[in-house]
């Protein structure tokens, strides 16, 4: 024997014989007290947690502007010994903007990496592939130190020793049609010296630490 279908129950809280109901009412007091209550949690969460993750991703998505700015003119420079150039990274923040880059000519004897061979100069970031404190070039051991935490890198901005996870990043170069040196963006360079977007100090990018620490969206070489 077919079984009899369920009539409709009716969206009347007095027909449904809730005890409290009201005529003609379809939500229980109860039920639109506790979603009330609910949706206002939710609306103070949101008023906390948005502004939050706005404030903690929206730099990762911010359009990193190129700039061009002048080192000096070509004879500042030399082919063994890095010339220490103030130059402004980040506009706008005043002197908090500004960093120390290392810079000499192209030595074809010294960089012979294949990534280097269209690079008029050669210009290095101060600061440190570990936690990025400032490294200083000392001429008479040819190498850069960290004296924070003891990372040392070679001429060519290798990791030679300490607990950096990668060489110093580098700079694009370029001569400009004054016959002035100019240092454009930043890129970050593996343990071979090939060429990668940004990473922050800490992030290794040999093997598959390229992909454990891609670089933002935002950021180009």
């Amino acid at each position: 024997m077919a079984s009899q279908p369920k009539s409709p129950q009716s969206r009347y809280t007095a027909d449904r014989l809730i005890p409290g109901a009201f005529e003609g009412e379809t939500v229980t007091r109860r039920r639109f007290m506790t979603g009330t209550a609910h949706a206002a949690g939710a609306i103070a969460a949101a008023s906390f947690v948005l502004p939050t993750l706005a404030f903690a991703i929206g730099p990762i998505f911010k359009e990193t502007e190129h700039r061009w700015e002048v080192a000096g003119p070509q004879d500042l420079f030399n082919e063994y010994n890095y010339v220490p150039v103030d130059v402004t990274v980040t506009p706008g923040i005043g002197e908090i903007g500004r960093t120390t880059i290392y810079v000499r000519k192209h030595n074809d004897k010294i960089d012979t990496d294949k990534y280097d061979e269209n690079t008029p100069y050669i210009a290095i970031t101060s600061r440190c592939a570990h936690l990025g404190c400032s490294v200083r070039w000392v001429d008479a051991a040819k190498r850069f130190i960290c004296p924070c935490h003891g990372g040392v890198y070679n001429l060519l901005g290798e990791r030679v020793a300490g607990p950096p996870v990668r060489p110093l990043d580098r700079f694009f170069t370029r001569v400009n049609k004054e016959g002035l040196v100019e240092i454009g963006p930043r890129f970050s360079v593996n343990s071979e010296l090939r060429r990668f977007s940004p990473r922050d100090p800490g992030e290794p990018i040999d093997g598959i630490g390229q992909y454990l620490y891609p670089s933002r969206p935002s950021v180009r070489i």
